[in-house]
């Protein structure tokens, strides 16, 4: 059996798979140009401890699955101090469904909200 600390990181774990796309996407849709791997890892570190704390690496392949589906877009530009960077933005589909998702996660915060302000009464 798992002590306390174990079933944290497993839950914060099953936490940061389920919402790693919509911070993804709030990061895209909230800047003003398109931003590379990195640029969007700073932002998440910026904003706090979260989704993708210390796990860079994590990030691109859910950057690849947002494109695939449509929701991103992006485009490869040299870069002068290294390999070529891939630049995302949010495409007009992707804010669609952002707004939708936000909207999913409004209702699930505040369901499990409710049901852990009853249980600490």
């Amino acid at each position: 059996m798992d002590d306390s600390a174990g079933q944290l990181k497993k839950f914060q774990k099953e936490l940061s798979t389920g919402t790693v796309s919509l911070v993804l996407l709030a990061v895209l849709g909230q800047s003003r140009q398109p931003l590379y791997g990195y640029q969007i890892a700073k932002r998440l570190e910026e904003l706090g401890e979260g989704a993708l704390a210390g796990k860079q690496s994590a990030l691109y392949p859910v950057l690849r699955n947002l494109e695939a589906n449509g929701l991103l877009g992006s485009e490869v530009e040299p870069s002068v101090s290294g390999p070529p960077r891939r630049y995302y933005r949010i495409t007009k589909f992707g804010r669609e469904v952002l707004r939708e998702w936000i909207a999913a996660w409004e209702a699930t915060r505040d369901s499990v909200d409710m049901v852990l302000q009853g249980e600490l009464r």
